[in-house]
């Protein structure tokens, strides 16, 4: 009687024992469900938004890289990242292809937190990084193969889907090629194809068209475009006019900050009118800044008594006929009297044109 009672005893401890891991698991994971779902909800994310980021910095010892950066970016928008070199934008996208830990501040995408939740993350975005760690010993398709098995692409789909890729980035000439041996403009084609095995939600690309020929890189930035219905892209490029042919948004980084984000459409509805007249120079400007919608007036000498001026006006502000009457009537030679609307390079130049204090300023009050 003993011996079964002890072996009764010993059998109710095992059962309760495994009852209560049962639950203590039941628990956990519900916590785990629970805190995700919370880290979510506790900054309002609806998922409306592909990328969220707020207040983000990273810095490397005592030099900052990226400095209180903000913004957001909707689904199957197409949003070209701009800035000269060692502006932050690299630091950027690797903070939110979860390569790089940010010192400061959040970055989510479709409400997943690059740092907490990392692996959600990185099963929506395709990267494209600005080297592309290819193994140079491996061909062509047998890398994408190796590719797709880490990216946890269905093995039913697997092939169809490399062959998709191959001919969508124009890589099936070279398939059988090793990687070794292909030139920089192959390489960038094979992962950006790498990028779009699995097909992401979230394409990031740095730099997508660097190294290619001019029919290539419009073959690229087509092919970009289309993606752009059904695929929420982030590509930087130093190209302004690759750029704002097929991007709805921009953000310009300038020293780690964000100094614009806006649409094209919107910085296309302010005008600009170009003026070379003869006459003093800042009494000209002074007399155009009077006019009624000028926002900005920038100015520079020509030479032989004639100086240009680009006036910026508000948005359905026609000053052409004013401008004519205010120069004959000072007297003043005009020789050139022009109306185009406020491209990318405008913008460009005007950021990169501002002291260090006044791009505190033009950042502060965004």
């Amino acid at each position: 009687m003993v011996k079964y009672l002890n072996y009764d005893c010993e059998l109710v401890t095992y059962y309760s024992i495994k009852k209560n891991c049962v639950a203590i698991a039941i628990i956990l994971l519900y916590d785990d469900v629970l805190k995700g779902f919370n880290s979510r909800l506790r900054f309002g994310v609806t998922g409306s938004m592909m990328i969220e980021v707020e207040n983000l910095s990273k810095y490397f010892g005592p030099v900052f890289a990226v400095r209180n950066v903000s913004f957001q970016v909707e689904h199957n928008e197409i949003v070209g990242l701009l800035g000269n070199n060692g502006a932050g934008k690299t630091t950027l996208m690797r903070i939110l292809t979860t390569f790089l830990p940010a010192t400061n501040g959040t970055a989510r995408v479709e409400g997943f937190d690059v740092m907490n939740d990392s692996l959600e993350v990185r099963t929506r975005i395709g990267y494209l990084p600005e080297s592309i760690p290819l193994y140079p010993e491996m061909r062509v398709e047998e890398y994408l193969s190796f590719r797709a098995r880490l990216k946890g692409v269905d093995r039913r789909i697997r092939t169809a889907q490399i062959d998709k890729v191959l001919e969508k980035c124009r890589v099936l000439e070279v398939r059988r090629r090793l990687l070794g041996t292909l030139s920089k403009g192959y390489r960038q084609r094979v992962g950006l194809a790498d990028a779009l095995l699995s097909d992401p939600q979230l394409l990031i690309l740095d730099e997508p068209t660097d190294g290619l020929d001019p029919e290539q890189k419009v073959q690229t930035l087509k092919m970009l475009k289309e993606l752009g219905q059904n695929h929420t892209i982030v590509f930087s490029s130093h190209l302004l006019s690759e750029v704002e042919t097929i991007v709805q948004r921009v953000l310009i980084m300038r020293r780690g900050r964000l100094a614009f984000s806006g649409k094209i459409s919107e910085m296309e509805a302010a005008t600009i009118v170009q003026i070379e007249a003869r006459g003093p120079e800042e009494q000209i400007a002074n007399s155009l800044r009077s006019l009624e919608g000028v926002i900005h007036v920038a100015h520079k000498s020509l030479g032989e008594g004639f100086n240009s001026f680009d006036v910026r006006c508000a948005e359905s502000h026609d000053i052409r006929e004013a401008v004519y009457q205010r120069i004959s009537q000072s007297g003043w030679s005009l020789r050139k009297l022009d109306q185009r609307r406020k491209n990318l390079q405008d913008k460009w130049n005007e950021i990169n044109n501002q002291d260090e204090n006044a791009l505190q300023s033009h950042v502060g009050s965004k």
